[in-house]
């Protein structure tokens, strides 16, 4: 469900696959090639949401924008994104072929930087910033290092996955 809230109304690409069972409101953009799937909700109602092109959000993630320091809050979510299951992020921006895990929780004012992987589960905590080429895990979330050569199939290759089936979803008209 897609709806307008405050006058503004969600700006998707026609290349985007968004499913029926998702709702996404108000000031938010979603770029080329890129999916949500069923569940999810993206709010733009206290500032604007962008997420870029072959991002992947999975089922049942939120993304909410607004900070506690100043209420209003943009979020910015770059390329190449995946997103796992259940995620929930209230965060400023995460940069470019990042991988959040499934029921990674990302607080209020956090940045991530680019190539960068949030474990399953982690908790990041409010304002932390995250520099590029980061591994971080645990509750709350610590930085163990960098994703090792495994983890980095994650960043390289997870949106390639996701981009075909949701042109398969949308061929098939769901």
């Amino acid at each position: 469900m897609i709806r307008k809230f405050n006058s503004k109304t969600p700006n998707i690409a026609k290349s985007a696959f968004v499913s029926e069972a998702a709702y996404i409101v108000g000031d938010v953009e979603i770029g080329q090639n890129s999916s949500v799937w069923p569940g999810a909700v993206i709010r733009g109602d206290f500032g604007k949401i962008t997420i870029g092109n072959n991002t992947a959000i999975e089922d049942n993630c939120v993304i909410h924008s607004g900070t506690p320091s100043t209420v209003i809050g943009d979020v910015f979510i770059g390329n190449r994104v995946h997103i796992g299951h259940g995620a929930v992020l209230n965060c400023t921006s995460v940069g470019d072929d990042v991988l959040i895990g499934m029921n990674a929780t990302i607080l209020h004012d956090v940045t991530i930087g680019s190539k960068c992987i949030i474990g399953a589960n982690c908790l990041v905590r409010q304002g932390m910033k995250i520099p590029d080429n980061s591994f971080v895990v645990g509750v709350p979330g610590k930085i163990k290092g960098s994703p090792s050569p495994d983890q980095q199939w994650w960043i390289k290759e997870a949106h390639k996955v996701y981009a075909r089936l949701s042109r398969k979803y949308k061929a098939e008209g769901l």
